[in-house]
């Protein structure tokens, strides 16, 4: 049985080479052969190279295979072509997804092996085409009008349309001219040519950062007679404060000029911009060349500006475009400072935007920090500080002390290098705090403490010095009270010039005694002795009557 198996077997690949062919279609159809795909724009071609060693009628048919569908679909336009090229150009493709390609050779009923392309992707493989150029010519100058490569509404370069730059070669018509290469706008101006001259020229486009574009074919143009009016020349643009100052020559007298400006990317748009330039501010119908512009009419972005001359019969063609970049030229305006005490002796310092009375200030353009610069009002050291923040304290300050601050803003980014004049200085006085209030209430308190002790004490000096330098003219009451009579109260009293004492002399006396009863009943009596002097005499207050009745009366007492 083993043996009748291997038998079938022999027959079935000895018969092999036989059948084959029959099932393949056709053993004399080859393959195409160097197939290639050619995009330019949105056009698409096929090619191949192809034999037909069996006769002729052989045509040759593509398929193509997308993402996310395994099927091979009819390629359109390639389907029994008989030549080796096709066009499928109508096939509505993702240009920026990969795409599979077949193709194989047809004769009647027999076909020949599929070719598969390699994957690729449309935008890839794609060439730039050549731009289409329309110009116009001026006596000095031809305006160039440049097109997009590609079929309009096209989808190649529908997302890129914009981005193109353009370079084309511009010579003199003749033999020994010099060629010379210029980097374009789509819609631009090729000046310092001369008059009633022919030139040509012809343009390429390019895609960065790898794709460049075929030249154009040669396109030639003749410049017009010398315009009398000539235009202005040498336009330039400066920043003083915060305005600009467009200036430009002109040698003709009795002129008024009008300037215009234009945002630079309106020139690589398509189409036509006349109509997209403005009028600047302050620089319509000026006498002089040169007109001040205030610095918010450009904000953050690149412009074209240009000037034109004018006698009120003639007027010039349009100055060469000048090109400004409001962030390269323009200039930081000082911010404004806000300075506020707080109870903490500290001082809150607020800084804010330009005030301006139009529009918004260039600042917010950028990205600013701010020099803050900060000293006592009363000493010349002075603290500086970068500070992005626009709120923020200055702390542990001396109280009821007045400092100032004033600041600068700066770009952040080094690319800039700007920085704006410092603003006006701003001083404002700290507040007492805490613990200066509590020093000045104790302080209070203590001087009304003191008030009382300063009078006691100022009370009692006042009456030393009274006793000392302005002595009572009366005599004291314990003494007053024995002289009451007044005679003898009389013989007391004495003048602040002078003090003076009277005084008599008693002789023979050896023991005085006085008593001297008072008035009223039951008062005690008082009693003086004395010791007889052996002196000239004894000296007394009294009267000489006085003292003879004093001295009758003292027996009686004794003998009492």
């Amino acid at each position: 049985m083993f043996s009748l198996l291997g038998a079938t077997t022999l027959m079935l690949v000895a018969g092999a080479p036989w059948t084959l062919p029959a099932a393949a279609g056709g053993a004399n159809l080859k393959s195409p052969e160097n197939v290639e795909v050619h995009i330019i724009d949105d056009t698409f071609t096929l090619r191949w190279n192809g034999s037909d060693p069996a006769g002729g009628n052989v045509t040759f048919s593509a398929d193509y295979q997308v993402p996310r569908n395994d099927t091979w679909l009819k390629l359109p336009g390639c389907q029994s072509v008989t030549s080796t090229k096709c066009n499928f150009s109508s096939l509505k493709l993702n240009v920026y997804e990969e795409v599979k390609l077949r193709v194989r050779a047809e004769k009647g009923n027999e076909t020949s092996p599929w070719h598969n392309v390699a994957a690729f992707t449309p935008f890839e493989k794609a060439q730039i085409g050549p731009p289409k150029v329309h110009l116009e010519a001026e006596d000095k100058a031809i305006k160039i009008n440049i097109s997009p490569p590609g079929a309009k509404g096209g989808v190649m370069w529908a997302l890129d349309s914009s981005s193109f730059t353009y370079s084309l070669e511009i010579w003199k018509n003749s033999s020994s001219a010099e060629i010379k290469t210029k980097t374009v706008y789509p819609r631009d101006k090729i000046y310092k040519l001369s008059p009633e001259t022919t030139y040509c020229l012809k343009v390429k486009a390019r895609l960065l950062p790898r794709k460049i574009g075929a030249y154009s074919p040669v396109y030639c143009i003749k410049t017009t007679v010398e315009n009398k009016l000539p235009p202005p020349e040498n336009v330039r643009i400066d920043a003083v404060n915060d305005i600009y100052v467009l200036k430009w020559d002109y040698a003709s007298e009795n002129t008024t000029f009008q300037a215009q400006w234009l945002h630079a990317y309106f020139k690589k748009i398509p189409g036509n911009n006349s109509g997209k330039w403005k009028q600047m501010p302050g620089c319509e119908n000026v006498k002089t060349t040169q007109c001040a512009i205030p610095q918010n009419t450009f904000q953050k972005g690149i412009y074209l500006i240009r000037v034109q001359a004018s006698d009120g019969n003639t007027t010039s063609v349009w100055s060469k475009e000048k090109r400004f970049d409001a962030q390269l030229q323009s200039v930081l305006v000082p911010p404004t400072i806000n300075v506020k005490p707080t109870n903490d002796v500290s001082l809150r310092v607020f800084i804010g935007a330009p005030e301006e009375s139009e529009n918004k200030s260039v600042n917010q353009h950028y990205s600013l920090i701010y020099e803050v610069v900060f000293w006592e009002n009363t000493s010349n050291a002075e603290r500086k500080t970068l500070e992005k923040r626009t709120d923020f304290t200055f702390p542990n300050l001396k109280p009821l002390t007045v400092y100032c601050v004033k600041a600068r803003a700066l770009t952040e980014n080094e690319r800039w290098n700007k920085s704006s004049v410092f603003s006006d200085p701003v001083c404002e006085k700290t507040k007492p705090g805490s613990t200066s209030r509590t020093w000045l209430i104790a302080g209070i308190c203590a001087a009304l403490l003191s008030i009382p002790v300063v009078t006691y004490v100022l009370k009692l000096f006042l009456r030393c010095v009274r006793y000392v330098f302005f002595p009572s003219s009366k005599p004291p009451s314990t003494i007053d009270e024995y002289f009451s009579e007044p005679p003898l109260r009389n013989l007391l009293l004495f003048t602040s010039e002078e003090q003076t004492e009277r005084c008599f002399i008693i002789e023979n006396t050896n023991i005085i005694t006085a008593v001297e009863e008072t008035e009223q009943i039951g008062e005690d009596h008082k009693k003086y002795n004395s010791q007889t002097s052996q002196d000239s005499g004894n000296y007394s207050n009294e009267d000489d009557s006085n003292d003879s009745k004093s001295g009758e009366d003292f027996p009686q007492q004794e003998a009492e």
